[in-house]
């Protein structure tokens, strides 16, 4: 298309006497930037009416340039110094496009991050669940994770988690497919149950671990539970994971950051691209549960009807 030639006319002229990005092959591109060389044109073409600014100073950083580094810093976690280096920017146009980026790819949530509230939609994840993970009626998997960031200059110690590090505590909700979704309105669930681990209460709607399981089937149970779609949104976006190193930016940025690498995970998953084979990212041990929790009854006896039927289902 003709987006897809400005594109690449674009990148071929900014990068002809630096590191010509696009000119090497999908290996190579995904290993950097997550996506092969079609879907990183795509992604460029979707964001150029947004990111494309008619300023002369500021033309020469076109769009290819501005998503490619900001994909390359959000994949890798690395400092920005070592990325302005490579793709030929100061790291101080760097710094300031970056957000602008982040910002035009949040912009695509609605298209690329929903819940399914729709019965037909939701028939159609329990389906899957089923298949995967021998769960009957289950409509999404949720759990939290720890993105490391900075100490914030404002309220610094409501930052501090229980390891003792600076983060965001970040709730996502995840299909079958492992696409993250977005947060629940009230009343969504009225037919179908969400998979939690052991930091969230055991509900009607909400199924938890057995704190101490016994048999053969409530080891299974607990372990179809537990899996969840955090370490490969955090194996292909380093940035959000301790390994990559702590996300430099105060928590307002951080936020938009994580829900940037949302919507990359999605469009990735909708696309069939895989994670990287080294991606390695740091357990995601659960929280431990509320103390002293008491526990719906009518949630009790259907957690413990789910694992009868598990079984049954073998």
């Amino acid at each position: 298309s003709a987006h897809h030639k400005d594109a690449l006319d674009c990148a071929y002229r900014v990068f002809r006497d630096r590191e010509d990005f696009l000119a090497h092959d999908d290996d190579w591109l995904m290993s950097r930037f997550r996506f092969p060389r079609a879907i990183l044109l795509e992604l460029c073409s979707e964001l150029r009416p947004v990111l494309e600014r008619p300023s002369r100073r500021n033309h020469v950083l076109c769009v290819p340039v501005q998503v490619l580094t900001t994909l390359g810093h959000l994949a890798t976690g690395t400092f920005q110094r070592e990325l302005a280096d490579r793709s030929g920017m100061l790291q101080s146009s760097l710094s300031r496009v970056m957000p602008y980026v982040w910002d035009a790819i949040v912009g695509m949530a609605p298209r690329y991050i929903c819940f399914p509230y729709t019965q037909a939609e939701q028939a159609n994840i329990k389906m899957q669940f089923a298949a995967i993970a021998g769960f009957p009626n289950v409509i999404g998997a949720i759990d939290c994770t720890h993105v490391a960031i900075k100490a914030p200059s404002e309220n610094e110690f409501a930052f501090v988690n229980r390891k003792h590090f600076h983060s965001l505590n970040v709730q996502i909700i995840c299909d079958a497919h492992i696409s993250v979704g977005n947060r629940l309105q009230t009343g969504a669930v009225r037919d179908g149950w969400l998979l939690g681990d052991s930091g969230y209460p055991l509900r009607t709607w909400l199924l938890t671990p057995l704190t101490r399981p016994q048999t053969e089937q409530e080891r299974r149970y607990n372990e179809k539970v537990v899996e969840r779609t955090i370490g490969l949104l955090k194996g292909r976006w380093r940035c959000l994971d301790r390994s990559g190193g702590t996300v430099l930016y105060s928590p307002t940025k951080v936020w938009r950051i994580v829900v940037a690498c949302a919507v990359l995970h999605n469009i990735a998953q909708k696309n069939g691209i895989p994670v990287p084979s080294n991606a390695h990212t740091e357990d995601n041990e659960p929280d431990p549960g509320p103390p002293n929790a008491v526990h719906n009854a009518m949630a009790i006896q259907r957690r413990i009807n789910v694992i009868n039927g598990m079984l049954k289902g073998k």
